[in-house]
């Protein structure tokens, strides 16, 4: 199957009920991983790349966000590639330039007139180019400042989608980045008040910590772009880690990389089946 934009994964999503995965990509064995996980689910997949990530990449957006639209491409299961937390008006204009689908504009550390009006510039470039943008006011559990008690304002929301343009908000909700066990509990009230307050599809980031059931239950309540990092970072490692123990004199990288890769791919399809189905019991894995 061909390339397929952001906006019509999630619309799609948000007619059907069910949430979507945006699986984030550290480096090629990544991206290709993910998309073996789409092809095996044949459910749609948003691989995206953070800021932080290009960083990694020695601030070249170009080569591995090529890459990542190349093996899109390539793939059978439609997916869309997403640039997330870009903290750089240029960045993101860069990516839209590039290809990607679609892009987050984080302008949540600074003063709101100034996250308001960065945002309003990425959604004029974006739109233009058929682009889809996400944008968070004030900033997810875990990021700066911000504890994991902050939680998104509903008539803030609100106005800050008026004000912006943007297509889908992340808010806070009870969720943080970065978290290594999946012990998060979500405030389901206030995802059912956001849903109805912000007008616009709702992104959950910091999703690694939450609990398939808990997920599950934010899709029901309103939630539908559903971010996850660190969780399926530590199977990748963790593939890693055992082929390295059970083979302890290899020295291919190939070999205990495609271990890893292996990891990603199979936790990375039972993820995505667990948030296209809100009712479907799984078996959480660590």
């Amino acid at each position: 199957m061909t390339r397929i934009r952001s906006a019509r994964i999630v619309d799609d999503a948000v007619q059907g009920g069910h949430g979507v995965a945006a699986f984030n990509v550290i480096h090629l064995e990544t991206a290709e991983a993910l998309a073996a996980a789409a092809d095996e689910t044949g459910l749609p997949l948003i691989m995206q790349l953070s800021h932080n990530c290009v960083r990694f990449h020695n601030d070249q957006l170009a080569p591995i966000g090529q890459a990542m639209i190349d093996i899109a491409a390539a793939a059978t299961a439609p997916i869309a590639v997403h640039l997330d937390h870009c903290e750089s008006v240029e960045l993101a204009k860069a990516a839209i330039d590039l290809g990607f689908d679609s892009v987050m504009y984080d302008g949540s550390v600074l003063p709101v007139a100034d996250n308001i009006a960065n945002t309003i510039q990425v959604v004029e470039y974006a739109h233009a180019a058929g682009v889809s943008v996400e944008a968070e006011l004030g900033e997810i559990g875990g990021k700066g400042a911000h504890t994991p008690g902050v939680r998104t304002n509903p008539a803030e929301a609100k106005q800050f989608v008026a004000d912006t343009g943007v297509d889908l908000l992340a808010v806070a909700v009870g969720s943080e980045h970065a978290m290594v066990q999946r012990t998060a509990r979500l405030d389901m009230a206030l995802i059912s008040e956001l849903h109805h307050a912000a007008g616009v599809p709702l992104v959950l980031h910091g999703s690694s910590g939450v609990p398939d059931d808990e997920i599950q239950r934010a899709i029901t309540a309103g939630m539908t772009k559903i971010n996850v990092s660190t969780h399926l970072n530590s199977h990748f490692t963790r593939g890693i880690r055992d082929y390295l123990t059970n083979h302890p004199q290899v020295v291919d990288s190939r070999k205990y990389l495609a271990a890893g890769r292996a990891a990603l791919q199979a936790e990375a399809a039972r993820l995505q089946r667990v948030l296209h189905d809100p009712t479907l019991a799984s078996s959480p894995q660590e």
